[in-house]
């Protein structure tokens, strides 16, 4: 088994890992592109007040909130292909409507469906990773999926400024909703749910990973449903931390573009330019994290010093003030690429602790906490922003918020995932 390991795992990467980066890169290109739309007036054209537009942009995580656990128990008993499939086609139909919305409640609906059917798309990605890679290889492997989130964001930053700034809000909605579409075709016909099924391995690879899986789940203390993973302390603290961290992110993604434009002189495109940076640091500190977590097979370790380092860039923002753009601008760089570093960690936790049975439903309980955490998040900060016209006091609580995510970070414990004197290692 050793020593055809090497060649397998060669040939998953490049035969999984575009596939994945790619799906979830078109998934988070139709949420986050809202925060251009909102810096480029689609609230004036519209009549959106600055309270509204808060709620608007926030919709999508309230949908995306609702709808997890039941897309990661299909995923995980029936077919990820069909169910990503059909949300590719559903979420570019609503991205691409998006673009041709006349009054506020049709954009409210469109934003609230768009989470709904992107529900499922990271629990099921979770799923199928877990079918296709193995511990050690697993954090780098949440983190080739997670890249889709900074890497999109980087080049849709610098995109979406020069679409918003030649065409308007509605063309680039439109521009950016119909790739998902056509990536539905392509999912259907490449994709298959585990390595079973496909040709590109031979029977002596497929038995060699199949058997390195197995191994993997006996050495996990059994867990005989959902009931009981959900209340598992772990699953407990790691449903908080998320929420907690998510606040920071998703306060971030969703109002930087807004957040520098009005703390500068800046046009649309030179505020698409900048905020590409933070992601640029992000996708780096995300791949250094991510291959050191698997190399010392080390989790927690890789988590919380990284949401310190934003808790702390946010508090030194927010001390700098308004006086100091440049400065200011420095720590959000740092802030942004801290927080999104720890990715690829945070999600091999969950199936180190629990078995393959419930791993993915207490993923997509996580993950659902995570979404809940990004509408408070990007609500409370465009309020804060709006309410105060300065981004001051947004930068204080996602501090605060970060701050939090480190203290449940460090409370998990685990001892819960021990099995015949095995434990894991966090």
């Amino acid at each position: 088994m050793q020593s055809s390991t090497p060649k397998l795992a060669v040939r998953r990467w490049w035969a999984i890992m575009p596939i994945v980066f790619i799906t979830y890169s078109l998934a988070y290109l139709d949420r986050a592109n809202y925060g251009f739309a909102a810096a480029a007036g689609i609230n004036q054209d519209l009549g959106i007040s600055k309270g509204l537009s808060s709620l608007i942009g926030a919709l999508f995580f309230l949908g995306y909130f609702f709808f997890q656990i039941p897309g990661a128990i299909y995923a995980e008993r029936r077919s990820v292909k069909k169910l990503v499939f059909w949300s590719l086609i559903l979420w570019g139909g609503c991205a691409t409507l998006t673009g041709m919305v006349s009054n506020i409640p049709s954009l409210m609906a469109i934003r609230f469906v768009l989470g709904v059917v992107e529900a499922a798309v990271m629990p099921a990605m979770l799923v199928f990773i877990a079918n296709w890679f193995t511990k050690s290889e697993r954090s780098r492997a949440n983190t080739f999926l997670i890249l889709g989130n900074p890497v999109t964001v980087l080049w849709m930053s610098v995109v979406s400024g020069y679409l918003v700034n030649s065409f308007g809000w509605r063309h680039m909605f439109i521009a950016e909703g119909a790739p998902a579409v056509v990536w539905a075709v392509i999912w259907w016909f490449i994709v298959k749910d585990k390595p079973a099924q496909v040709s590109w391995l031979s029977d002596q690879e497929k038995s060699d990973l199949d058997a390195t899986l197995r191994a993997e789940q006996a050495a996990i203390k059994p867990v005989k449903n959902y009931r009981e993973a959900f209340k598992s302390p772990a699953v407990i603290k790691l449903c908080a931390q998320y929420f907690c961290w998510s606040i920071g992110v998703y306060g971030f993604v969703l109002w930087l573009p807004s957040i520098l434009k009005s703390g500068s002189t800046l046009g649309m495109v030179e505020t698409g330019w900048l905020s590409a940076v933070p992601y640029l640091a992000a996708t780096i500190a995300m791949l250094l994290a991510s291959w050191a977590s698997d190399k010392l097979q080390a989790r927690k370790a890789f988590v919380w010093p990284f949401l310190l380092i934003g808790a702390v860039a946010f508090a030194g923002s927010y001390l700098l003030g308004s006086t100091n753009f440049w400065a200011s601008y420095t720590l959000l760089v740092i802030a942004g690429a801290a927080m999104y570093a720890p990715y690829g960690p945070f999600f091999a936790i969950v199936p180190e602790l629990l078995p393959k049975n419930v791993a993915g439903g207490a993923m997509a309980l996580i993950n659902s906490m995570g979404a809940l955490g990004s509408f408070v998040g990007s609500y409370f900060v465009g309020y804060l922003n709006g309410a105060t016209g300065s981004p001051a006091a947004s930068y204080v609580f996602m501090s605060v918020a970060l701050l939090l995510a480190v203290w449940f970070t460090l409370a998990v414990k685990p001892q819960a995932a021990v099995r015949s004197g095995v434990a894991v290692r966090s």
